[in-house]
């Protein structure tokens, strides 16, 4: 059964292709209620002997303290250092276990999905570095999915608008951009839309800016009217005060004027919290979301074409707002009616807001799965990708960029593209830093959110090749008349690089798939 599966940091939605329709996969809780997502959480008990997750962890953790709940830990795969990385791994993992076996015992596809395999195309955030796509894919395979695809959640969403608004396309407005406000992370994809091929023309976001800010901001107004905060507050108490805020923050209607929190676990009752209040303390986060835009969206009204800003935007490949046939509002936490009404405020009449906002990108991700939807995709790189090397003789180091943030992915299952560099060895090992970064300045220096990839170190004296991975002890020495050496990188349309290094002259060689 092939699904398109969107791990989300606060719900995970799955869908499924039927006849050219895309519906959601019902998930039952414990009361035997369906739900059309799969509640992003995961409880603990006794440091990590019981583990129960989804609807389960809820339950558990409502009705027994000696259960942590942890919210957002899909989190974990942006900001896990090299050495935590495993830790987030497993914790995924058994996270992707649990939603697979509600897939098969606990679901409206239960019966269809029979003993066949589980197929899914599933998504990243546009900005997501590395590490963490590669992650995201190995946690998805180690809980018995078969992962025949990776596409950025926008990429995925802009699918989803063709799919339901494809009348609003013309030649001369063929331009999507999706506004994609999640649990956890802002993206926002200009993509050309040609028929039913895609192509994606650039991209932009910050990577730690979501729904759960809006329920922090929430919940510190509530403590605030109280005059408490956060570390006054009983072990596990600001966990459930987050997660009184994200219901009553969902609940929200345009009409709306009070926010009602029941807060009786920390004694306080139940309080009111003016909206007005709320979405003035939000107004920030709006703005930095609509700032975040200008890279991919020129303002229609730019006059001055010497700004160095609207120079910098058109050197990305934005387009003009006359371009735009809509601006698609995607993601769990655009439902927030705020955020409809600053963007109605800005850009008119062509702001769109899926009629599912949480499940947008699921659905693009179902109809990508579909082997006869007839949709294509070019994506491309949405961050630089380097290496940090020596300069000046061994006296400076400095940044190589090998794939540049506008690079071509290829399709899926197309083969990788590749660019390979051949030198003559002047050290008796080599050290490699790998690193990806969101900007690099006028001068080459990585700028921006920096994420180190990977540290790898490869034996350039045949003498080293017998320590096997025990190579972090040895000192790095020059030498002159060393092996001729090939670098090889790969990036596959995952946005996943494989990096081989070989001795041309022995034949010695080794692999490593950055961020694993």
């Amino acid at each position: 059964m092939r699904l398109g599966i969107d791990f989300g940091t606060t719900h995970t939605v799955v869908a499924y292709g039927d006849r050219g329709n895309y519906p959601l996969v019902s998930f039952l809780d414990s009361a035997g209620d369906a739900h059309e997502w799969f509640p992003s959480v995961a409880a603990e008990r006794g440091a990590g002997a019981e583990w129960r997750f989804g609807f389960e962890a809820q339950r558990a953790a409502a009705s027994d303290a000696g259960w942590t709940l942890h919210r957002s830990f899909k989190r974990l795969l942006a900001e896990a250092s090299l050495e935590d990385r495993e830790r987030a791994l497993d914790l995924c993992t058994r996270y992707l276990a649990a939603l697979r076996a509600a897939i098969r015992e606990r679901s409206n596809v239960t019966r269809s999905a029979g003993d066949e395999p589980l197929e899914a195309v599933i998504a990243a955030p546009a900005n997501a570095h590395g590490a963490q796509r590669f992650l995201t894919m190995e946690a998805f395979r180690r809980a018995g999915f078969a992962v025949l695809a990776m596409l950025n959640e926008p990429s995925a969403a802009g699918f989803e608008y063709t799919h339901r608004y494809r009348n609003t396309l013309n030649s001369r407005r063929d331009a999507i951009v999706v506004y994609d406000l999640g649990g956890g992370t802002f993206d926002v994809s200009l993509i050309r839309a040609l028929g039913r091929h895609h192509e994606v023309v650039a991209t932009a976001g910050i990577n730690r800016l979501g729904g759960d800010d809006f329920d922090d901001t929430l919940a510190r107004l509530a403590l605030g009217s109280l005059g408490r905060d956060v570390p006054g507050l009983p072990r596990g108490a600001w966990a459930r005060v987050c997660e009184r805020c994200r219901d009553a923050k969902e609940a929200l209607t345009p009409h709306t004027r009070r926010i009602s929190l029941d807060l009786d676990f920390i004694g306080a009752g139940e309080i009111a919290i003016s909206v007005a209040d709320f979405y003035a303390a939000c107004a920030p986060l709006v703005e930095q979301t609509i700032m975040g835009m200008s890279p991919v969206l020129r303002s229609a009204d730019e006059e001055d074409e010497d700004d160095d800003a609207d120079r910098a935007a058109r050197a990305e490949g934005a387009a003009e707002l006359a371009e735009v046939a809509g601006i698609y509002v995607v993601g769990g936490a655009s439902a927030l009616p705020l955020i409809g009404r600053a963007l109605r405020e800005r850009f008119g009449r062509r702001v769109h807001r899926s009629p599912y906002p949480f499940a947008a990108t699921a659905l693009g991700l179902a109809i990508a799965a579909d082997a006869e939807s007839g949709f294509t995709l070019q994506d491309m790189l949405s961050r630089h990708f380097g290496v940090f090397r020596e300069a000046d003789g061994g006296r400076a180091v400095e940044f190589d960029p090998i794939f540049t943030r506008d690079v071509a992915l290829p399709a899926p299952g197309a083969p990788a593209r590749t660019l390979r560099r051949v030198y003559r060895a002047a050290h008796n090992l080599g050290h490699y830093r790998f690193a990806e970064c969101s900007a690099v300045d006028e001068r080459g220096i990585p700028s921006g959110d920096l994420t180190p990839l990977g540290d790898i170190r490869f034996p350039f004296d045949p003498a080293l090749r017998l320590h096997g991975n025990a190579l972090h002890d040895v000192p790095v020495e020059r030498r002159t008349g060393g092996p001729l050496v090939q670098e090889e990188y790969a990036v596959d349309g995952s946005g996943i690089v494989l990096v081989t290094i070989s001795d041309l002259e022995t034949g010695y060689a080794r692999q490593f798939r950055l961020g694993g």
